[in-house]
């Protein structure tokens, strides 16, 4: 985990809760002392992390100082924060005398912290999930001009002074991590050639640009003048970039190619020291379960074959019936009447279809839902800078105070890769009932200490994102039956990254093998899916968190189900989201606590 998003790992069961939360004050005699040091292990951790301050919207009053602050990058602010981490677990696991609610709380956040504690301690890195500093989606010349455009809100003078600060902190953090990056590479922990090579075409792109036009100043320009907030920012602006941030971007620049040609051979964790080790760790962490790589792997495999053969039983009912599941899909990815047109037009009406289709979800929600949170979800474009290198697709969480929505980001440099009949399982897996309705639901619980409002484990959220993607089938809302090919072959792509990233990590297969097994197999189009395998290669074993993630929902309902018979009530099983983020293990635990008393 990266220690600059403490406890915000990717970065969340049936009837009511176990205990109301009106019973937590007056539980039993260590519940005050719980909740009390649940909420200063909360404090001190904003305190230390100014962009989850402002990520949360509480970089203002009393804490307003971090809004002008970024992180340090250094190998002693992470034996900083592994120190306050161990502190924190002293603490909690003193706790005696609590409530089953408070009980459950104590148990998740020592799981998390737990988890933080691995990378630092047993292997000298921030996280055994992104084991390089600097790839082509991880250092803050990739996260941070993102940061200050979508995160750092700009209303007053005050805000864009604070930005104009961070700017010249970027030099700094900048500079931190090309240093950080020389002493792990000597380690053995630097990133595969490739990855390299994307993440020097993105920063030349991001260093291309004359300062007064770049992203990093448009971004101040643009907005304090929609604010109407009167100043000097450009030029200002511009000075710090050209003489700070384009230096330090340079520097790093040079030593990432001196760097370059050391890199070890291969793209999976076995080409890293204790690469076994790590990924043991890794596969531990993000799915919440024990299970081995030769299990997820063999599971792969078996759901791969389950999912192709719903599909071709859709796709020879639309008249494809030639070669394999994949090759049929790919044929249909490419249909003219399956495209948006590759221009800024088609982009926008793309963007519209993703809108359309989240308030279609939206009408549909009351049907399964009894907590319907109302929180502003928008959708954007991946920016340019980054697209390169980044995801297909990702949520953004909103802050806790409301100022600032959340955001659904989709990659767009190729429109071709987002055939119509595959989006609308996008957005009802990023935004609703996924991820957005999800983490909604957590961050205005009442049942849960703020804590754990920004906690998340994968495996719980993504694994109840792909969830989500079948209550949208109960409801109705794909429309035809190509729509509901896309959404299996959603669950298909899901499988096939257990194969994948088993294969990559724990099977020595290169990303070339890895990408063409996932081509053929899901009918994606190459350069996509090279996107997809690249970001595995370098976050080790997140790629197995949806599926086994999703099992653990899927088995957890059918449970439900059957135990209550006719008193099933779908609605209570989801309010299961007001109790928060969970690893599964806990989960499974929980709900069948639950079941008991429904």
């Amino acid at each position: 985990m990266d220690r600059r998003a403490f406890l915000t790992s990717s970065a969340l069961i049936a009837g009511t809760t176990l205990l109301p939360s009106r019973l937590l004050a007056q539980g039993t005699s260590g519940d005050a002392a719980a909740n009390a040091l649940f909420e200063q292990i909360f404090q001190e951790a904003v305190a230390r992390s100014p962009e989850l301050a402002t990520s949360l919207g509480l970089d203002q009053g009393p804490l307003a100082a971090l809004k002008s602050q970024l992180s340090p990058a250094t190998a002693e602010e992470r034996q900083k924060e592994l120190a306050l981490t161990r502190q924190a677990l002293a603490r909690l696991r003193a706790l005696n005398g609590l409530s089953p609610a408070n009980q459950l709380n104590r148990d998740v956040i020592v799981y998390q912290l737990e988890g933080q504690e691995v990378g630092p301690a047993r292997f000298g890195i921030d996280s055994v999930v992104r084991p390089y500093p600097i790839f082509q989606q991880g250092g803050s010349y990739f996260s941070t001009p993102d940061f200050l455009n979508s995160a750092h809100t700009i209303k007053t003078s005050a805000d864009a002074e604070a930005y104009l600060s961070r700017l010249e902190a970027f030099a700094r953090v900048l500079d931190e991590e090309t240093e950080e990056q020389r002493a792990q590479a000597a380690r053995g922990f630097l990133a595969p050639g490739w990855s390299l090579d994307l993440t020097l075409g993105q920063m030349r792109k991001l260093r291309g640009t004359a300062p007064e036009s770049s992203t990093l100043v448009q971004s101040l320009v643009t907005r304090a003048k929609a604010a109407n907030v009167a100043g000097n920012w450009g030029p200002r602006a511009s000075r710090i970039v050209a003489d700070k941030v384009y230096p330090a971007l340079d520097r790093q620049i040079a030593a990432i190619e001196a760097l370059r040609p050391t890199t070890r051979p291969g793209d999976g964790a076995q080409r890293l020291p204790q690469g076994d080790a790590i990924y043991a760790a890794a596969l531990q962490q993000m799915t919440t379960t024990t299970m081995s790589p030769d299990e997820v792997h063999r599971m792969g495999l078996a759901q791969v074959a389950e999912i192709s053969a719903q599909l071709d039983k859709i796709l020879r009912a639309e008249g494809l019936t030639q070669g394999e599941v994949g090759a049929r899909l790919a044929q249909l990815n490419v249909r003219p009447d399956q495209l948006y047109p590759n221009s800024a037009e088609g982009r926008a009406a793309l963007i519209e279809g993703l809108n359309d289709d989240v308030r279609r979800m939206n009408a549909q929600l009351p049907r399964f839902f009894a907590t319907v949170p109302n929180q502003p979800l928008e959708i954007r474009a991946v920016p340019v800078e980054i697209q390169d290198g980044a995801s297909n697709g990702y949520y953004r969480r909103a802050s806790l105070d409301g100022s600032r929505p959340a955001i659904y980001f989709v990659n767009l440099k190729d429109v071709g890769d987002w055939p119509k009949y595959t989006l609308p399982s996008l957005s009802f897996h990023e935004g609703t009932p996924g991820h957005h309705l999800q983490i909604s639901i957590a961050q205005t619980s009442k049942d849960i200490p703020t804590l754990r409002k920004i906690g998340g484990f994968s495996a719980y959220s993504e694994g109840w994102a792909l969830y989500a993607e079948s209550v949208a089938d109960e409801a109705g809302v794909y429309r035809t039956p190509l729509e509901r090919a896309g959404f299996l072959q959603s669950y298909l792509f899901r499988a096939t990254r257990l194969v994948v990233d088993t294969g990559l990590h724990s099977k020595n297969w290169s990303r070339e093998k890895a990408t063409d097994y996932m081509v053929a197999t899901t009918g994606f189009a190459r350069p996509r899916t090279q996107r997809e395998v690249e970001r595995y290669c370098t976050q080790i074993g997140q790629a197995c968190s949806y599926k086994v993630g999703h099992g653990v929902w899927s088995r957890l309902r059918a449970e439900a189900e059957k135990a209550q018979g006719a008193r099933f009530d779908v609605k209570q099983f989801h309010e299961v989201l007001k109790d928060g983020a969970m690893p599964l293990t806990i989960l499974e635990r929980h709900v069948r606590e639950r079941m008991k008393t429904a």
